[in-house]
């Protein structure tokens, strides 16, 4: 029999799926190779199904002989250890992102006499659509908890941004730029205490209580799909902090960040301004190893906090508490900064890498804003959180709206500054 292979990311399977296989295995013996979740967040949305969850339901499809990992949307390893007859592909992807790809697969099959065959591709079936209504559909606790994990697995840099209602986390769920035929898009949500507290009109000093911010996290889940993270503050005392990390593991979040810093809260980057106690290291690490203990899932996440830089104690102390926090079992190191520039924090990266043992680690560059996404990624960051900006965008322009009706006495010029009437009555499903 002739070898034959497919390609598929298959987060679900539909008539264009099943009539590629079925022009395969007409040829020969189908391999398939499934695109692990790597490959496809190179190029767009980690997919809702894993892996081994995709790998199952090709496995069982009629005709497929065996299923292979593919680890990159390249395909040049495995058809240089395969060496197919035969490689079967829509022929949708003559132009696009994946025209370079295509012209490489030609090339290379040509090396042993292989073919490419280009059944023409099914209409009526977008994945961007099918994906559209599967994200309206929803997702449960389970499979939003672990999305942060696979995520950190699958990308060499998770972009994450703060959202402080309903309303803001469907711009963060739903906002998309194009480049270069890549789309880019922001892989989670940040609820941060800060920009909580101030669209409640308080202070951020531990001021909103558990409960009302497990409002603001609900309101915020039953409109996404996309991973959450949850600013913890300081956790507050040991024993309240397993039941938060019980809570909002439960509820699907998929981790929390927590600042080693004890006592009446104040904003970090006041910094050195106003009073702020550090909690010792063994204070710290004992409450991590309470959160560990209380959760009930592997997916959950504890990240924690290191002030040393906003409270200007040093290097070395932030070195040995990141250290220490590894050792007591934490998933991730937040380092934070209030420097203008970013020499600290890379120099902290810098010396991080050296590390035996490392998490994932975090960054927050509010005040250093210059630093772009891809000197991070250089610097071996993980994870970026982009912490209080739709808050802070959200209102200067409500100031200039009121502004503009007191000034005009009517509210003909503001129109300008706002949504037409009709789009925003139906800018939420089920408005019309």
């Amino acid at each position: 029999m002739k070898k034959v292979y497919v390609a598929l990311a298959v987060d679900f399977i539909h008539p264009g799926h099943l009539n590629i296989i079925s022009v395969a295995r007409e040829l020969g013996d189908v391999t398939i190779g499934l695109l692990t979740d790597k490959a496809i967040a190179s190029y767009k949305r980690l997919p809702i199904l894993t892996y081994e969850q995709r790998k199952t339901i090709v496995e069982n499809i009629k005709g497929v002989k065996e299923v292979v990992p593919q680890e990159t949307a390249e395909y040049t390893k495995n058809l240089k250890r395969i060496k197919p007859d035969y490689i079967v592909h829509g022929d949708n992807w003559r132009s696009g992102i994946l025209k370079e790809i295509r012209e490489n697969v030609i090339s290379t099959i040509a090396e042993w006499g292989g073919e490419l065959i280009e059944p023409a591709f099914t209409p009526g079936f977008s994945a961007r659509e099918i994906n559209k209504s599967l994200l309206e559909v929803g997702t449960t606790a389970d499979i939003r908890r672990g999305r942060l994990n696979r995520l950190l697995n699958a990308k060499k840099l998770v972009r994450v941004l703060e959202a402080h209602n309903g309303l803001s986390a469907l711009v963060v769920e739903k906002t998309q730029v194009k480049e270069n035929e890549v789309v880019r898009e922001f892989d989670g949500l940040w609820i941060s205490s800060l920009t909580d507290s101030t669209a409640k009109g308080k202070p951020d000093i531990e001021l909103v209580d558990f409960t009302s911010r497990l409002n603001t996290i609900n309101e915020i889940l039953e409109v996404t799909v996309k991973p959450l993270i949850i600013d913890g503050d300081t956790g507050g005392r040991p024993e309240h902090f397993s039941y938060m990390v019980r809570t909002f593991e439960r509820l699907g979040v998929s981790a929390v960040i927590i600042e080693d810093k004890k006592g009446p809260k104040k904003n970090s980057l006041f910094g050195t301004d106003v009073r702020q106690t550090r909690a010792s290291i063994e204070e710290f690490t004992q409450k991590i190893k309470i959160g560990k203990k209380a959760q009930v899932t592997d997916d959950f996440m504890i990240i924690a906090r290191i002030e040393s830089l906003i409270l200007k104690t040093g290097m070395d102390d932030a070195l040995k508490r990141a250290e220490a926090y590894i050792n007591a079992g934490a998933d991730g190191i937040m380092i934070h900064s209030k420097s203008r520039e970013p020499d600290e924090i890379l120099e902290f990266c810098r010396k991080y890498s050296e590390f035996d043992r490392r998490v994932p680690l975090v960054v927050v560059p509010t005040t250093y804003n210059r630093i772009t996404e891809e000197e991070l990624l250089e610097n071996e960051v993980n994870l970026l959180i982009y912490a209080n900006h739709l808050l802070r965008s959200a209102y200067p322009a409500m100031v200039k709206t009121a502004e503009s009706i007191l000034k005009n006495h009517r509210s003909f010029e503001a129109g300008d500054l706002c949504m037409p009437i009709k789009d925003i009555i139906t800018l939420i499903p089920g408005g019309e």
